[in-house]
């Protein structure tokens, strides 16, 4: 299989250092429970081999859980992490939970965070310093919703300044 092949040469540890039965193994079944299906664990695994090698109880679990707790389903979980595995491995107290609480800081209610972050999990990815800025000023121009955060938070910077001359 070429996408064997590819997830390997992306994370050689997969064929030494874990043992099927005892890590590899328990954290699949743990996504497919989740709700993950065979396409969305195949592009995870192949995007983000990594994936595997994080705790059940240190990493995935605990941040399954954070998510439900701030509104998503399932299915939106699993969606999430599909789009963006590297959700799995941020910390909670110097990523997650300060930028959450720096949308909900510049008025977006808990529903559109959900909204956001299954549509572009990414958006926990950038620094906060970035998510502040562009927010304050797409709020500055009178258009701060969270599609139009989403929509320019991956602009270059060069791009955004042309748009927004900051």
């Amino acid at each position: 299989d070429s996408q064997v092949a590819k997830t390997v040469a992306k994370f050689p540890q997969l064929t030494g250092s874990y043992s099927l039965e005892e890590n590899l193994k328990p954290r699949v079944q743990w996504l497919k429970k989740l709700g993950m299906d065979d396409k969305q664990l195949a592009k995870t695994i192949t995007t983000h081999p990594q994936l595997l090698s994080l705790s059940l109880e240190d990493n995935l679990k605990p941040r399954v859980q954070w998510l439900k707790e701030l509104g998503m389903d399932s299915a939106q979980v699993s969606k999430a992490i599909t789009t963006f595995p590297n959700l799995m491995g941020y910390s909670f107290e110097e990523n997650l939970k300060p930028k959450v609480a720096m949308l909900l800081r510049l008025g977006f209610a808990s529903s559109q965070i959900v909204r956001a972050l299954t549509s572009f999990p990414a958006l926990l990815g950038y620094s906060s310093k970035r998510l502040e800025h562009r927010a304050q000023v797409v709020d500055a121009s009178g258009t701060l919703t969270i599609e139009a955060l989403i929509g320019r938070m991956s602009l270059t910077d060069a791009k955004f300044t042309s748009c927004f001359g900051q």
